[in-house]
């Protein structure tokens, strides 16, 4: 017999689908109403709910809410495709951020900005898409990453809109920028110095899709370039790679960021558009 439930005789899998039925209607809840729509005492529901989000059949919102996950919404549809960016996603980035200690992000463009989830290093859940979830596209590693595959006229319009100054190390000049796009674009790794954030770096390297199509790029965020750009590289190399290859349905040439990048393009010229 099954404890801590308000009916006696109630099974740990009966507890757990009562939880999962409050979502039926893909509605969001709080622990509190989850509890009471489940008829499950709170620190029962408590421990449930967050194994489900383990799982990710449930997901976690910023405000602290619960929602079904993707996982859960997928099911039942019969949909025999490759696995979703919205659903691998997260995974990539929990590892990412795990194996290095750093702030992992994934995005993709979206009206001349970036739309992006992140994971902070420590416990937290990987964040959301969200409207407010942007960052602008010329001064971060993922923004360059993104643009330099993108069509000649986003580019021009990204120039024409303004490249503001947010740090006194934000590229700014129009054929500076270009010059470094046209780097990202020979060497598939972007990398910016203080150059949104005055304390910090960014690297970032593409994912492509089906056919070699990009689809998003990934960014790992370090206090500097120096010592760390080795094991980031590796890093973000392996989960590009990995992504690439699930999105694109196997092993594809295009799908495979560069590796030794470095080693091929002389240092002077990445310093110089960095």
């Amino acid at each position: 017999m099954a404890g801590n439930s308000t009916e006696s005789g109630r099974s740990v899998t009966n507890k757990i689908t009562s939880i999962l039925m409050t979502f039926t209607e893909g509605s969001e809840h709080t622990l509190t109403e989850i509890s009471r729509l489940a008829g499950l005492p709170i620190s029962t529901a408590h421990r449930l709910t967050s194994e489900l989000a383990s799982w990710r059949l449930l997901e976690r919102t910023p405000d602290g809410r619960y929602r079904a996950g993707l996982a859960l919404r997928m099911m039942g549809t019969g949909d025999s495709c490759q696995p979703a960016l919205r659903e691998r996603a997260p995974c990539v980035l929990e590892d990412l951020s795990r194996v290095t200690r750093c702030r992992a992000r994934l995005g993709v463009l979206h009206e001349l900005e970036v739309a992006y989830i992140e994971k902070q290093p420590g416990p937290r859940p990987v964040s959301g898409f969200m409207p407010a979830a942007t960052l602008p596209v010329h001064p971060t590693a993922l923004g360059r990453a993104l643009l330099a595959f993108a069509p000649p006229s986003v580019v021009e319009m990204t120039i024409l809109r303004g490249l503001r100054a947010y740090t006194p190390h934000t590229v700014t000049a129009p054929d500076r920028f270009r010059r470094a796009l046209a780097v990202v674009r020979l060497t598939r790794v972007a990398v910016t110095r203080f150059e949104l954030e005055a304390t910090s770096c960014g690297v970032a390297v593409p994912v492509f899709g089906p056919g070699g199509e990009l689809v998003a790029a990934i960014e790992l965020t370090v206090p500097d370039l120096g010592r760390e750009l080795q094991p980031v590289m590796a890093a973000l190399s392996i989960a590009a790679r990995s992504l690439s290859r699930e999105l694109g349905g196997g092993a594809s040439s295009q799908a495979e960021p560069v590796r030794g990048v470095y080693a091929t393009v002389p240092e002077r010229v990445v310093q110089s558009v960095g």
